[in-house]
């Protein structure tokens, strides 16, 4: 059973990340610029001036947040920002989406138009200095995640509703072949959005606009879906004192004035207990 983690409605939540060093959550408003958190149940947030979605913990002081033109290390004691990498930085159209942290210390972060224009975005990863585009001509990406056995990837095009699997060299973290179908929704009409992986080596993919988290079996075979009192589930996160709680962002963009009546937890966060079993989120090595 879900419940509100946080009543503050996000107009387009994204990018949970439970901090393992600070046991704390944090997580974005896309549309709203906000860097948003909750402190011994107390909520904070950080302004900023352009888009911001995804963030890797570096230490128990430091986030590295995904913004609109770059990479940035962020302090959470000063707010002061630093950049690490550009990011499109002269590209007015596109803006950062989803994004996480692979078990090499890398960080993937994916772009998209800020309208959603065919193919305008891409997937990155940043590694060791250095920020390479690893899959071009993306419209909506979605559900970057990696297996625990470092054996691939997982990312989506939502417009697509298919998640890709992408071997990756086991050494570097880098692809080394073309990814592959690895979930099919086109049948079922279900939108991939957010997703994260559980000790066990399943996917935990939240569905645009059906209100749910799925999880799925590593050969594609679902599990189970928990449910939250919100169209739009966004993205999905484990945390909590043993990571059994599996936290999600949810959206209040696209629904109607009737709509946001009918149902105001739209674009809330939720929690569910018991949901699996997470592992901790990985270092950002910077």
């Amino acid at each position: 059973m879900s419940t509100i983690f946080d009543n503050r409605p996000c107009e387009l939540g994204e990018g949970p990340l439970w901090h393992p060093e600070r046991q704390q959550l944090f997580w974005f408003d896309i549309i709203g610029k906000t860097l948003m958190t909750q402190k011994n149940g107390e909520p904070r947030d950080w302004q900023f001036d352009e888009h911001v979605s995804a963030a890797g913990w570096v230490d128990r002081e430091t986030l590295l947040i995904a913004s609109e033109t770059g990479l940035w290390r962020f302090s959470l004691k000063t707010g002061q920002k630093d950049l690490v990498a550009s990011l499109e930085a002269n590209n007015p159209i596109t803006r950062s989406n989803d994004g996480r942290a692979d078990p090499w210390g890398g960080f993937w972060i994916g772009t998209m138009g800020k309208a959603a224009e065919p193919h305008a975005g891409a997937i990155y990863r940043y590694w060791r200095g250095e920020l390479r585009r690893v899959v071009p001509n993306v419209t909506i990406p979605n559900a970057i995640c990696f297996a625990p056995d470092r054996s691939c990837a997982y990312y989506a095009d939502t417009v697509s509703k298919q998640v890709m699997r992408w071997p990756l060299n086991p050494e570097t973290g880098w692809p080394e072949e073309d990814g592959s179908v690895f979930l099919d929704f086109r049948v079922d009409g279900l939108n991939p959005d957010g997703a994260v992986i559980d000790a066990e080596g399943n996917i935990w993919i939240a569905q645009w606009g059906a209100s749910r988290v799925a999880a799925y079996t590593p050969s594609g075979q679902i599990i189970t879906a928990k449910t939250f009192d919100a169209a739009h589930t966004s993205c999905p996160a484990f945390g909590g004192d043993d990571l059994t709680t599996l936290f999600c962002t949810s959206a209040r963009e696209g629904l109607n004035a009737e709509t946001l009546a009918q149902q105001p937890t739209n674009g809330m966060t939720f929690s569910a207990s018991d949901a699996g079993k997470g592992l901790p989120e990985y270092r950002v090595l910077l």
